[in-house]
């Protein structure tokens, strides 16, 4: 029971409009940072700090913007947080709306086999790097697939253009490249 991916795009559309036009713009890499952070402050109390004009670090990054980020670390129930907490909700709660994942779906997919193996490590390893690529560059790059590409380009940003430009530059030949047989 899947839904037509025109259905799904408005849908999604609505969502970010609505999302822009009463909290703020979509952006979720960030949160990555607080999740670190309040790991971190767990670990050691002394990473954040309460000051009289704030919330400050003792770590740069969290300490920029005037302690915002600390701030965040210290009361992550906050909109952005919670946005991100509640993605993974729902894509779960989606999966068990549709009866749950299928056992085809949960093996590595055909297009996977034909051109990698049945190696289950070499799936995970894959997928663990190339999630590490993205996060570390959405942070080089200040923002995410979806602050900057979906986010920024219906705000008419131009780096959210320049962004999807260059994501697709580089997705287009790298799957080119490591997909060359058909399923």
């Amino acid at each position: 029971m899947a839904m037509n991916w025109k259905t799904g795009g408005l849908l999604l559309g609505f969502v970010f409009f609505l999302a822009v036009l009463l909290v703020k713009p979509i952006g979720v890499s960030t949160q990555f940072v607080i999740l670190d952070g309040i790991i971190g402050d767990a670990v050691n109390s002394e990473l954040v700090t309460k000051t009289e004009e704030g919330y400050t670090s003792t770590n740069a990054y969290l300490a920029k913007s005037n302690g915002k980020y600390a701030k965040s670390v210290m009361n992550p129930l906050n909109y952005s947080f919670v946005f991100v907490l509640a993605m993974a909700v729902g894509g779960f709660l989606s999966v068990m709306a549709r009866g749950g994942l299928p056992a085809r779906e949960r093996s590595i997919p055909d297009l996977w086999r034909a051109n990698m193996g049945d190696g289950v490590a070499l799936r995970y390893g894959a997928t663990f790097v190339g999630g590490f690529i993205v996060l570390y560059g959405a942070r080089l790059a200040g923002g995410c697939t979806s602050g900057h590409m979906m986010s920024g380009m219906m705000q008419t940003a131009l780096s959210g253009y320049l962004f999807a430009a260059g994501a697709f530059a580089a997705a287009i030949p790298v799957s080119l490249i490591l997909f060359k047989k058909e399923a």
